[in-house]
């Protein structure tokens, strides 16, 4: 059984950074597609981005894009969202999750079709 551990978020003003990461833990990034799933107070989760790391495909919620950046690093096993110029609406709940094979990256982030959730991570965007 593979797990998915989770690190980064916290609190930060409007305008800032944050780097969420996910590792990938007892299997191999390249089998799977990774996204980062978001859910805000009183909110579906929704799919912000993905990322099939195979062959270095993704897909951005359109509320991100040019803002968010995901990555995967092999050596590490592990997937981050580089989040820049946030905004308060960009609060919530953040879930790393996946699903193989890596070819179903947008049903991932489109459809919710996942394999493994992470724990999930608390990301606060206020002045």
């Amino acid at each position: 059984q593979y797990r998915l551990v989770e690190s980064g978020g916290g609190l930060v003003q409007p305008g800032g950074s944050l780097t969420l990461s996910c590792a990938i833990a007892g299997t191999h990034l390249n089998y799977y597609a990774i996204g980062w799933f978001r859910q805000a107070p009183g909110k579906e989760r929704e799919g912000v981005s993905c990322i099939a790391n195979s062959d270095r495909k993704t897909y951005y919620d359109d509320s991100v894009k040019g803002r968010f950046t995901i990555s995967g690093d092999v050596a590490k096993n592990t997937v981050y969202l580089q989040m820049n110029n946030l905004k308060p609406e960009d609060t919530g709940v953040y879930y790393c999750a996946a699903t193989t094979p890596a070819a179903l990256l947008l049903d991932l982030c489109t459809k919710r079709e996942v394999d493994l959730w992470g724990q999930g991570l608390q990301v606060n965007v206020s002045s």
